[in-house]
């Protein structure tokens, strides 16, 4: 068997091939799609919150959000007795493109399981979602060693 990652990377890839051409009119990239969703959802957020959410590099973050900031998506505002921390909040733009977002996302998805039974899904699912777990707890101990 090749190495899940493998499969895993491959199907990222594509992911964001397709989203940046589903959302290339509405001036978004293929990865900004996850800012999008969380920042919608939880306005006002931090960049360094951000930072831990998606979870990415702080780095990518801020260039992602000058992107975003450049199209008219979002506005950054310092954090009230913090300056050094910016606070980030949709603009009208990003909330009426949200919802193109959601259904590209789910379109997606869709089409990913489509010829997929309702207990290979959910199987699936699990599965993908204990993988997860095990990154995250591998991460954070990795994190633990380096301190």
């Amino acid at each position: 068997m090749e190495s899940l990652m493998k499969y895993i990377g491959r199907l990222n890839r594509l992911a964001i091939l397709y989203r940046s051409m589903e959302l290339e009119a509405e001036g978004i990239n293929g990865i900004q799609h996850s800012y999008i969703l969380r920042v919608c959802a939880q306005p006002g957020i931090t960049q360094d919150e951000l930072a831990q959410a998606l979870p990415v590099h702080k780095s990518n973050v801020a260039r992602q959000l000058a992107l975003l900031e450049e199209g008219g998506y979002v506005t950054r505002v310092p954090k009230e007795g913090d300056k050094r921390a910016l606070k980030v909040f949709p603009t009208d733009k990003m909330l009426s493109v949200y919802p193109k977002v959601r259904r590209v996302l789910d379109e997606w998805d869709a089409c990913l399981v489509e010829d997929f039974t309702r207990q290979q899904r959910e199987a699936l699912a699990g599965m993908l979602v204990q993988m997860l777990d095990r990154a995250a707890r591998r991460v954070a101990e990795a994190r633990r060693l380096m301190l």
